[in-house]
């Protein structure tokens, strides 16, 4: 499932997510029936540690693609998340070539990175071991976030780094460290975005894009846009369950 996925993600075919928030499996179990492409598990703004991001793997059981925003670009957390069997990471605040390259280094096995080796789920708790080592650096996506002026100024060395499989735009950050918090129409933020857009294009790095709705998300489809985020497990469970209550009364 993992290698799939990041074939289909380097090859450009457009890609539909959502966001699992909730720390309780059945909520990704339930997701992942829908059929969606890929699950976007956030254990940066989420509350989920650890052994609860464990057991949404293990609910999901492989079934679709996991990828795990973690909380920051740290080398134990990529390596412990990728242990659990996630099918990629999702780093957020990669400002830099450098940062992405120490994102890519970490979650590669030697010669091309320096993840450590361990025995956990991803490994079958070590009868497939020798299997996962042979293909985990094949298998495993690697999206970095582009969600800082910052890296507005850097995404053109950003995109050429080696083994970078999606740059993640984050409107919201962005448009915070650009002094315009939450105003995405804003000139200056609408510049930023356009300034990421094209120069990933134009170096065939794929892009992807999250909105509440589809909506939202639907004019960075039409860009280009390939990797995308719609919803959230926690509105959608309020907003369904409002309009239930809406129709009843």
């Amino acid at each position: 499932m993992s290698r799939e996925f990041r074939s289909r993600l380097k090859a450009g075919e457009t890609l539909l997510g959502t966001m699992v928030t909730l720390n309780t499996p059945a909520t990704a179990e339930i997701l992942a029936d829908v059929g969606f492409d890929w699950l976007f598990v956030d254990a940066e703004h989420g509350p989920l540690e650890t052994a609860e991001v464990l057991s949404i793997l293990q609910a999901v059981d492989n079934q679709i693609a996991c990828l795990v925003r973690v909380p920051a670009l740290g080398e134990t957390t990529i390596k412990k998340m990728l242990d659990l069997g996630a099918a990629g990471i999702i780093v957020p605040q990669v400002n830099t070539a450098e940062q992405a390259v120490d994102v890519v280094r970490y979650s590669r096995y030697a010669p091309e990175g320096t993840r450590g080796v361990g025995l956990a789920r991803a490994h079958g708790y070590g009868m497939k071991f020798q299997d996962y080592l042979d293909n985990a650096n094949e298998s495993v996506s690697v999206v970095v976030q582009a969600e800082h002026a910052e890296a507005v100024e850097n995404i053109e060395a950003i995109v050429k780094v080696p083994g970078v499989d999606a740059v993640l735009l984050g409107p919201y950050d962005l448009s915070a460290s650009l002094g315009q918090t939450g105003k995405l129409g804003h000139p200056t933020v609408v510049e930023a975005i356009n300034h990421i857009t094209e120069t990933c294009l134009k170096a065939k790095m794929p892009l992807g894009y999250f909105g509440v709705t589809a909506k939202a998300v639907q004019p960075f489809i039409d860009r280009g846009y390939t990797l995308i985020v719609a919803g959230v497990d926690t509105l959608m469970l309020a907003h369904s369950a409002g309009k239930l209550l809406g129709d009843l009364r």
